[in-house]
């Protein structure tokens, strides 16, 4: 036989329980437990419980294109780089088509931060230079609809343990660890430092774009007719 925590709880709570032990020196204690509480907490009902995000959500299942589709510019992913004991950290961004790799500096990890910090950085974009940002499920991004609303833009969400989806971002963060080491304090670097890694890293030669430099890819889409599709 299996004893049910709803009957050790019925036990606690049951009136006149000889679990209650009050201490001479707090006669007024009745219950049994620290908090004081006396009787049991009602479960909230899942269709009543508060959202974690803003609502409706945007799935990658709701993306007009493929995770392996990087024919059309403007296409960003994003996610946070952590710092040590989760207390900082840095938002990257990395542009589907180009590669090229924008830095948030982030003074918290709330979503109210990332919103004024992704405003700030990506409003001076195209609509057609941004086009959606794909980002994880983390609740830094819990104002997404304000944020899609203020940038014009869409922001889907992967699916859970799916880091795949998020490829190019996935592998930019494995660049960006080279600067910012985990188990380090992200917040002691400036956005001065941020922008410096951010430049020396878009002005890098990448092998997946046939040693083209990202930098000049980006440029050449803001100054081309409507930032059309990129020839290689």
């Amino acid at each position: 036989m299996w004893l049910c925590h709803e009957s050790i709880y019925r036990a606690v709570y049951e009136p006149g329980s000889a679990l209650v032990r009050p201490s001479p020196l707090a006669p007024h204690r009745t219950s049994p437990l620290r908090t004081g509480r006396d009787h049991r907490r009602a479960h909230q009902k899942t269709d009543r419980r508060r959202p974690r995000f803003e609502q409706p959500v945007l799935t990658i299942h709701d993306r007009p294109f493929a995770p392996e589709d990087r024919s059309t510019p403007g296409e960003w992913e994003g996610d946070l780089i952590i710092g040590k004991n989760q207390g900082s950290a840095i938002g990257t961004l990395v542009e589907r088509t180009t590669r090229t790799i924008r830095l948030l500096h982030l003074t918290a990890r709330d979503s109210e931060t990332l919103q004024v910090a992704l405003e700030k950085r990506m409003s001076d974009l195209p609509p057609s230079l941004l086009r959606s940002i794909t980002w994880d499920q983390g609740i830094e991004m819990a104002r997404h609809l304000s944020i899609a609303t203020a940038l014009n833009t869409k922001i889907y969400f992967c699916d859970s343990h799916s880091p795949w989806q998020r490829g190019s971002n996935e592998n930019s963060n494995g660049l960006l660890r080279d600067y910012f080491p985990k188990g380090t304090d992200l917040s002691a670097h400036p956005p001065e430092h941020l922008l410096a890694v951010e430049n020396e890293l878009n002005n890098r030669p990448r092998l997946v774009l046939g040693d083209r430099v990202p930098a000049n890819l980006f440029a050449a889409l803001l100054l081309s007719p409507e930032h059309q599709v990129l020839r290689r």
